[in-house]
């Protein structure tokens, strides 16, 4: 079901919702699922550097790794517009029970420069 819309969606829009999802909840907000989520959302202020960019895509691959179980995560990969300061996680798998890939573009509030 589409979380905005109330409507059916199939299967790889419902995964792609999930990890959305599961990307931008911080750990410890869900009631009764208190390790739902990822570790984003407390990098969002941190320094545009190669560190946080290592935290990020761990942070990625184990909240997708434990949270979504339809798919194998194939690539994380993290777009910087130095610019504007927008980022952009790019996050390659494929779908376990049809061996389908899936790719999925989605936008992150990073915070510092430097």
């Amino acid at each position: 079901m589409n979380r905005h819309t109330g409507e059916a969606i199939g299967e790889e829009d419902h995964i792609i919702q999930s990890i959305v999802d599961i990307l931008t909840t911080r750990i410890g907000t869900r009631l009764m699922r208190r390790d739902y989520g990822s570790l984003i959302p407390e990098l969002i202020d941190q320094p545009q550097n190669s560190a946080t960019r290592l935290r990020l895509y761990a942070a990625s691959a184990m909240a997708i790794m434990k949270w979504e179980p339809r798919i194998t995560l194939t690539k994380v990969r993290l777009d910087v517009d130095a610019m504007s300061g927008s980022a952009t996680l790019e996050i390659e798998a494929r779908q376990i029970d049809t061996n389908a890939p899936l790719s999925i573009r989605t936008p992150l509030q990073l915070g510092a420069t430097g």
